[in-house]
């Protein structure tokens, strides 16, 4: 069975049915199938335009949860947004960006997705909607595991808000992986720095890839607060502060090369983003 809605109430009301599978970009869904056949009824989201673009509010800005990664590298936003949109840009191919959707890379909750790091890193939270209502969760509660999430099968994610408490921060993401592009990564680090008078006021660090879920390196962000910028700030970071990560051997690296990398990576992206400050 296949379903089309036309409004998100329409679509919360179809996602009673069990089993139902919701498509909205495809990016995912369809590689998941392999030679298999969908025989569950699948619910296509995509017509439901109410879900999609950014917007700037008093206190949060936006994000539909049908807003594609190409949505995001081309919306004017601010600077604390731009590891985010650097992080859209390594999400698969341009083909992929302008198909794959924000929702779907959250609910996929795949510990190497791009976009998890730069919106930890941002305070996101997640909105949620179902026939009952409505409600937001962190990000950073969001996702529990690999492939595990918070969404219960009769919710959508509708949107990623995102608070204006960082707006004239500066941002930086990275990744690692065995080729240039086109690559699932070794280990991807995002950071948002705020410096006020050469003196970080806030920090927000985050690593993906190194553990089943991305993780904030809370240590590292209170360390550096009240640290001067012209003192140098990746070299403030050592082992100790990734303590938090657990990182696999895998086909990709080992876990002792992504736990070695993250902190070099660590460091250079802190030191480019205070550079940017």
């Amino acid at each position: 069975m296949y379903l089309r809605p036309k409004t998100l109430n329409e679509a919360v009301v179809q996602l009673k049915m069990p089993g139902i599978k919701v498509l909205s970009g495809g990016t995912d869904f369809y590689p998941a199938l392999g030679d298999r056949i969908v025989h569950e009824p699948v619910m296509d989201i995509s017509g439901l335009g109410e879900l999609r673009g950014i917007s700037k509010h008093a206190n949060y800005f936006r994000i539909g949860g049908l807003t594609t990664w190409t949505d995001v590298i081309h919306a004017p936003l601010p600077r604390c947004f731009d590891a985010l949109k650097s992080a859209a840009r390594e999400v698969g191919s341009v083909q992929i960006q302008n198909r794959g959707t924000v929702a779907g890379n959250l609910c996929n909750a795949s510990p190497a997705a791009d976009g998890v790091p730069p919106l930890l890193v941002l305070d996101a939270e997640m909105e949620l909607a179902s026939s009952r209502g409505a409600r937001r969760i962190p990000l950073a509660d969001f996702i529990v595991g690999n492939r595990k999430t918070q969404r219960h099968p009769d919710e959508l994610l509708t949107a990623v808000w995102v608070p204006r408490t960082l707006e004239n921060a500066s941002s930086t993401f990275s990744k690692l992986g065995a080729r240039r592009y086109l690559v699932i990564s070794i280990s991807m680090v995002a950071v948002v720095l705020l410096v006020e008078a050469g003196t970080v006021a806030a920090a927000r660090v985050a690593v993906g890839s190194c553990s089943a879920v991305a993780r904030r390196l809370t240590a590292v962000e209170r360390d550096l607060v009240g640290t001067s910028v012209r003192e140098g700030l990746g070299r403030r970071v050592t082992a100790d502060h990734l303590s938090a990560l657990t990182p696999i051997d895998d086909v990709r690296a080992t876990a002792e090369y992504r736990r070695d990398a993250s902190l070099i990576m660590v460091r250079r992206v802190l030191d480019a983003c205070a550079e940017a400050a």
